[in-house]
């Protein structure tokens, strides 16, 4: 079965994880990826530990089901190459890249030079602050773009330091905004038949995805604070310990949840005060939640609310998330084959659509290891792919 993606075709030149967990979800759903990185300085993420036999776990889940070309992009002849493998005879009209504004323009591969190749080209730069302002060519990661945001302002404990997600928000983030970006393009060039310039910046999602928390401040002046909102621990809805050290997440907001997990827990005197709108008046509520739930070990209070449909959840470690029911139910663990054979297991796509499934083929490939044939489908004979080799400009995996 085809996937829904199956008629995109994407050079990949970005690295580590924004662009590369944009490209995996395309490759998943079908598309012909191919990530582009040069032979002496490949993407780190192949090098990140643990290993699984030959193969970086970043790496293999990263770049699942891609096609890896090793081209050294600072040869001129590269430029050609790539020309090629998104004109008529190499057929990519997606274009994926991550470095800073202006180095594909210098390389001869940025979007101005690609449209003449190929109008219908849809070119995506992901970076950290976008192609205009005066920190475009600022260096940043993910803790930046959410400092800078504003997103860690308004996060954790007022006691405490801005806290460290363990997710990377804002790289993850700007992998789905260039997914939004660039599909939303390709359904243009399907009524125009000219592709365009997807412009990403991680900054701007990480304050696009506040939109609902800075409505507060832009209508009525209230600057977003740790525990000073509805969702951020202003309200009972927050996380508590339980008597063994375990925490429970309690997001009980609407009033039939309140009034059932106060039942629940046996403080049925909780109920109207924790109705009140008046945030700043719920700090005995909290209190008083946090001493009760404190007085029963986690499994404890599970037995209580496995029954109940209240929004109370256990805070799960990842071994345990794996082994949950709902996770096996929605096949959200998966073995993919890797290179030498062995199967890596991963973490799979989280789309589910009734007329097609995500592929698993490989796990994270060598590389270079299909540079000869995204060539030799491009129209290079085997004498100039040769050439290609042995002067340094292409590689294959056993050269790395």
């Amino acid at each position: 079965m085809k996937g829904p993606l199956d008629s995109l075709k994407v050079l990949d030149f970005s690295a580590l994880l924004p662009g590369p967990y944009a490209t995996m979800v395309m490759a998943d759903l079908g598309a012909d990826v191919v990530r582009v990185e040069g032979p002496g300085r490949p993407d780190m993420a192949r090098f990140l530990p643990p290993f699984d036999a030959d193969t970086s776990a970043w790496h293999g889940v990263l770049n699942r089901n891609k096609r890896s070309l090793a081209l050294d992009l600072k040869r001129p002849e590269a430029a050609a190459i790539v020309h090629r493998l998104v004109g008529p005879e190499g057929g990519f009209d997606i274009v994926i890249e991550q470095f800073r504004p202006g180095v594909m323009d210098r390389l001869g591969l940025g979007y101005e030079a690609l449209r003449a190749t190929n109008p219908r080209i849809i070119y995506c730069a992901i970076t950290g602050y976008g192609q205009t302002g005066p920190w475009r060519d600022k260096a940043g990661h993910d803790l930046n773009f959410l400092a800078l945001s504003g997103a860690l302002s308004h996060s954790g404990r007022r006691s405490g330091r801005p806290p460290l997600h363990g997710v990377q928000v804002a790289d993850v983030g700007g992998a789905f905004g260039a997914l939004v970006g660039v599909l939303a393009a390709v359904i243009e060039r399907d009524r125009t038949a000219e592709g365009q310039y997807v412009d990403i910046s991680m900054f701007d999602l990480m304050v696009a995805w506040q939109a609902h928390t800075i409505a507060a401040y832009l209508i009525a002046g209230d600057v977003p604070e740790p525990e000073g909102m509805l969702l951020n621990g202003g309200h009972p809805y927050d996380t508590y310990w339980t008597a063994d050290d375990r925490a429970l997440a309690v997001a009980s907001l609407e009033p039939k949840f309140w009034e059932g997990f106060c039942q629940a827990i046996g403080r049925p005197d909780l109920i109207k005060p924790g109705l009140t709108p008046d945030l700043g008046a719920l700090g005995p509520v909290k209190a008083a939640v946090a001493e009760t739930l404190r007085t029963r070990t986690l499994a404890e209070w599970l037995a209580i609310f496995e029954p109940l449909d209240v929004c109370v959840e256990p805070v799960l470690t990842v071994p345990e998330m794996l082994e949950h029911p709902q996770s096996r139910a929605r096949e959200l663990l998966v073995e993919t084959p890797t290179a030498s054979g062995r199967r890596q297991r991963q973490i799979g796509s989280p789309f589910r659509l009734s007329g097609s499934r995500p592929a698993y083929q490989s796990a994270g490939a060598p590389l270079g290891a299909h540079s000869e044939e995204v060539l030799a489908a491009a129209g290079y004979s085997i004498d100039e792919i040769t050439l290609l080799r042995a002067s340094g400009v292409i590689a294959g995996h056993e050269g790395q």
